[in-house]
């Protein structure tokens, strides 16, 4: 990309916040992380209460970026077919033939509500999917559209009935993001837009998915200085030794929180990494990788707190 068009896919990236701004009252951090995460191609777990408008934020970014979208619905009886597809009988004019009917994963922006409610057989074929890019069914093997970016949801509360996700399948969620409740001031925002009798306020689309492409090409080419890219790596080591914490984040940590503090930089408009936006994409990028010592949870101790103190001590 030349410069101009860095320039360009930034301002874009500027209004892209926008049009979202045009549904979604308040949560920039959360948006802005969605963002990075889709730069840098990677897969985000979205944990907050219900009614905080997860779905309607996904939808609408999938909307912006011309990004073909899917909601798949997590129950303990949905099975890795309902995901992935399953093949049918076809009547045609040669005769009968058997055809592959593709499931709700097949879409860019694929967002799995309520994850944890799915059995670890149907988990299991998500893990494929965010990992691989590709799912496998009748002994075939399928490529999922590019880009391709699985967004799930977890509810803190009400865990009758769920399913634990595996560490193996956490960690390749790039990010963790707490959607909290909004201010005072937004809620009554909120309230005036979707209940004045109006529909959804319409939005445009922004950005391209080659833009998007060239864009998350880009992140991953941005220069970082080698004293920041120290820190950082040094950071995620110390979640190895640190007293508070009982397991510590893996390499993969290491090269997500490289990329996501690329990415931060690129959505704030520049073509370099600061020590800010380290800090800033810690807590997401560390949060679900680290168990806490069991005595640190007793002090009520949380995972954030644990990474805000290894920050100030790098």
């Amino acid at each position: 990309m030349s410069v101009d068009d860095i320039d360009r896919v930034q301002e874009k990236l500027t209004r892209v916040r926008g049009e979202i701004g045009k549904r979604i009252v308040g949560q920039s951090d959360v948006v802005e992380r969605l963002l990075v995460c889709i730069l840098c191609d990677g897969n985000a777990l979205l944990e907050s209460n219900p009614g905080l408008g997860k779905t309607t934020l996904v939808r609408t970014v999938a909307e912006v970026t011309d990004l073909s979208f899917s909601r798949i619905q997590n129950t303990p009886d949905l099975m890795p077919s309902d995901i992935t597809g399953t093949e049918i009988i076809r009547e045609s004019a040669q005769g009968r033939e058997f055809v592959f009917e593709k499931g709700p994963v097949f879409a860019n922006l694929v967002l799995a509500d309520e994850i944890n409610r799915a059995t670890p057989k149907t988990q299991a074929a998500l893990l494929e999917a965010m990992q691989e890019k590709q799912v496998t069914a009748a002994g075939e093997t399928y490529a999922l559209p590019e880009p391709f970016f699985i967004l799930a949801t977890q509810n803190p509360i009400d865990q009758g009935g769920t399913y634990p996700l595996p560490e193996a399948q956490t960690d390749r969620f790039l990010m963790k993001i707490l959607v909290d409740y909004p201010s005072l001031d937004e809620e009554f925002e909120i309230v005036d837009r979707y209940t004045g009798g109006q529909s959804a306020p319409a939005v445009e689309q922004v950005l391209s998915r080659e833009e998007l492409r060239a864009a998350q090409h880009y992140v991953r080419e941005m220069p970082i200085a080698d004293d920041i890219r120290n820190r950082t790596v040094q950071l995620v080591r110390s979640t190895r030794h640190a007293d508070s914490i009982e397991y510590g984040a893996s390499p993969r940590a290491s090269m997500g929180l490289v990329l996501a503090a690329k990415a931060r930089a690129f959505v704030s408009g520049r073509s370099h990494v600061s020590w800010e936006d380290v800090v800033a994409m810690a807590p997401p990028v560390l949060r679900h990788r680290i168990l806490l010592d069991f005595r640190a949870e007793r002090e009520g101790t949380t995972p954030d707190d644990a990474v805000h103190q290894l920050l100030d001590e790098v």
